[in-house]
């Protein structure tokens, strides 16, 4: 698949037209771009390669139209737990779905393998991302003081909760 470059007119274009794509290799270089674009530590493009033979992890890209992603996702599952590395959207492209789409992902396949919860971290500071997750059933679960650098923040630490046989609790 060959890299489009960014185009600031197709993502003005309404509605966004996507679908939803496991990672791959050849995705991985617009994926660290989107990573340098929001976040002050992002994941490297090997860090993002490895992922790709990690078992226990799933990574998903909105792929728009135009071979542009627009935005990704990193699940890593252990022992029944989700945790949620990253969801990313390029600027352009938030606000239309993107990011709530893919987390619907993660959250159906959380109630359908059973998973005890999904969980994560985000800066205090992110209140787009904590209205999309508290919007997915996520719920404040705690703090860590300082978690992150550049600049020095502390991380909500939210939780999505599920019962047995993938029924959510309240």
């Amino acid at each position: 698949m060959n890299f489009v470059p960014y185009n600031a007119e197709i993502a003005k274009r309404e509605p966004v037209r996507y679908r939803l794509v496991p990672m791959t290799a050849e995705l991985v270089d617009q994926v660290a771009e989107i990573e340098k674009m929001n976040f002050s530590r992002p994941w490297t493009r090997d860090m993002l390669l490895e992922e790709l033979d990690n078992m226990l992890s799933s990574y998903i890209c909105a792929l728009g139209e135009n071979g542009v992603v627009l935005g990704y996702a990193g699940l890593t599952v252990v022992a029944g737990e989700g945790y949620i590395n990253n969801i990313a959207v390029r600027q352009e492209y938030r606000k239309q779905g993107v990011a709530s789409a893919l987390l619907e992902v993660f959250t159906r396949f959380a109630e359908a393998q059973g998973l005890e919860f999904l969980t994560l971290e985000l800066r205090v500071s992110n209140e787009a991302a904590k209205r999309l997750y508290l919007k997915h059933g996520f719920a404040q679960v705690g703090r860590r003081k300082g978690y992150y650098d550049d600049p020095k923040e502390d991380a909500i630490l939210m939780t999505r909760t599920f019962g047995d046989e993938g029924r959510e609790q309240h």
